[in-house]
């Protein structure tokens, strides 16, 4: 027993030895590689290895009072909840944003309150931090990479400058896509103006860079109502500056100026307007024999419906859904209202990824191309208690309602593809008996006094450009089409547009697909004379009649 005791001291003795030799390696290492001017050695290197003891350690009991300490001082359920939130949020924004090196101080303040100047000494803009331009900046030059035909016609078109005298408002998703189009227009001659439609979608780095660069951007990400109409108030009132062309995305900025500034619109020599909502209001205007000005309906032309709404919406649909809620699809039920190019696109993705899909409609030849795409078309009351998600794409209002969402069951998403932040009642779900809870930036449960939770997104707005990103390409067809609409209208002979909406000439957009074939390196088959004869077609074109769908 006396030997099993000594040798146990002599191990003990032995253990104590080697953690006060591995403490003097740790001293020694520490002071050769923190010093700032001193280089380690081959000898230096020798010295320290040889010092380290090469014998069995004995095992010994580590005890983490630090980390102890530490974990007593965990947040409460509160805190917890917050720290989850921040984490998630993290998760969401893009790198620029986390790496601007913004403190908190700075995002609590409202830009409103700010007073910033950019490098040309002007204050003529209103966004969440100048300092974020040069973020900014390297983003708007990876979205010009792919956006290769847009920055073509912006070489092709900048000598003659026909735009120059243009002076531009424009109310659109701020985004580094967005930039690309806002400066291709400055290039090609025009002053311009800027402001968000949709108070989630800015790219605040995005927003500063075009700031710095001089062009007057009045936005920032979560913007309140009042901000948001103040920012478009901004735009358009502004001692000496003139507007004299819009360009819309959903029609608040055309609609505030035909309501507030009725003399200054009147003096508009052109609209220009994306959106299913902004089209709308413009026939509506028309019909009512108001609209003053000529305007062009960019959303019906080919090259925005058909690859925009279509092909964009198919990708960003699911980047949307998987950032904010990490959902898995395979097996869900997901019901699509509306099957315009919108609803294909979003359809077509989440059928791929194994969903099963319903779909709603109050047009029977989209709710015939529904069926025989292998979708149900139901009525939503029939299946509300069983879906796990409802996507919204139809541009009408209270497409989902209060009693509709109070049926749902518990965990169950619902969000918006549309414009519009009208399709669903989110208005209806600000009552006293339901309680909302922020869980990630732009993901809110609201829980019913039962504890059902419902998973609502962007507040019912545009769920992709709100959560997420959308495809470059995509974009660089739509802001190609929408800058030639500009040029169309603002050179067009005096007559030649009347006060009334129109659509692109079928020319025009066969001229933005023509840009963006090179991309792909496809080579366009060309008519013989005799083919063009036989068709009774020009060989350059137009290739199909104005009736003609695609």
């Amino acid at each position: 027993m006396s030997e099993l005791v000594g040798e146990a001291k002599a191990e003990l003795k032995q253990a104590s030895k080697e953690v006060k030799e591995s403490e003097n390696v740790a001293e020694k290492y520490s002071a050769m590689t923190v010093s700032k001017n001193s280089e380690m050695n081959m000898g230096d290197l020798t010295t320290v290895l040889s010092a380290v003891p090469t014998h069995k350690p004995v095992k010994k009991q580590i005890q983490f009072v630090e980390d102890k300490q530490e974990f007593s001082r965990f947040p409460t359920k509160t805190g917890r909840r917050s720290l989850s939130r921040s984490i998630s949020q993290s998760s969401t924004d893009s790198y620029s944003s986390a790496a601007s090196g913004t403190d908190s101080s700075d995002d609590e303040t409202s830009p409103r309150d700010k007073t910033q100047v950019n490098v040309k000494g002007s204050s003529d803009f209103c966004v969440k931090n100048i300092k974020q331009a040069e973020f900014g900046r390297r983003e708007i030059e990876i979205a010009e990479q792919d956006m290769s035909a847009l920055i073509s016609l912006r070489k092709r078109a900048q000598s003659e400058k026909p735009l120059a005298g243009a002076k531009i408002v424009g109310c659109t998703h701020i985004t580094a896509q967005t930039a690309v189009l806002i400066e291709t227009l400055v290039a090609l001659g025009a002053q311009c103006r800027w402001t968000a439609c949709n108070i989630y979608s800015t790219q605040n780095e995005v927003a500063a860079a075009l700031a710095e660069s001089g062009v007057a951007v009045f936005a920032w990400k979560g913007e309140s109502e009042d901000d948001f109409w103040w920012c478009i108030d901004h735009c358009v009132n502004t001692e000496g500056w003139q507007p004299n062309m819009i360009l819309d995305d959903g029609g608040d900025l055309t609609h505030w100026m035909y309501k507030k500034y009725p003399n200054v619109f009147k003096k508009i020599r052109g609209i220009v307007e994306e959106s299913v909502t902004g089209v709308h209001r413009l026939y509506q205007l028309s019909k009512a024999g108001k609209l003053c000005v000529p305007a062009m309906n960019v959303n019906d032309s080919v090259t925005k419906q058909k690859f925009d709404n279509l092909y964009c919406c198919r990708e960003s649909i699911l980047d949307g859904l998987k950032r904010t809620t990490d959902v898995m699809f395979g097996g869900k039920q997901v019901v699509v209202c509306g099957y315009g190019e919108v609803g294909k696109g979003c359809c077509a993705a989440l059928k791929a990824l194994g969903a099963i899909v319903y779909i709603t409609e109050i047009d029977p030849i989209c709710a015939l191309q529904a069926c025989m795409d292998g979708f149900r078309v139901v009525k939503l009351c029939e299946i509300i208690r069983h879906v796990d998600v409802i996507i919204t794409c139809t541009g009408n209002k209270n497409v989902v309602t209060r009693d509709q969402l109070d049926r749902m069951k518990n965990g169950s998403i619902v969000c918006n593809m549309g414009h519009s932040n009208t399709e669903i009642d989110v208005a209806s779900l600000r009552t006293p008996e339901l309680t909302w809870e922020r869980v990630r930036s732009q993901v809110d449960h609201v829980i019913w006094p039962d504890g059902k939770r419902v998973i609502l997104l962007a507040e019912g707005r545009l769920l992709n450009l709100s959560c997420s990103t959308v495809p470059t390409f995509v974009l660089s067809i739509t802001a190609t089409t929408q800058a030639l609409a500009l040029i169309e209208l603002y050179n067009a002979p005096e007559g030649r547009y009347k006060q009334d909406v129109y659509l692109l000439p079928k020319k025009m957009d066969e001229y933005v697909a023509s840009l963006h074939l090179a991309t792909f390196d496809a080579h366009l088959t060309e008519l013989s004379d005799e083919q063009a004869k036989y068709l009774g077609l020009n060989k350059n074109g137009p290739f199909k009649p104005n009736y003609y769908r695609y």
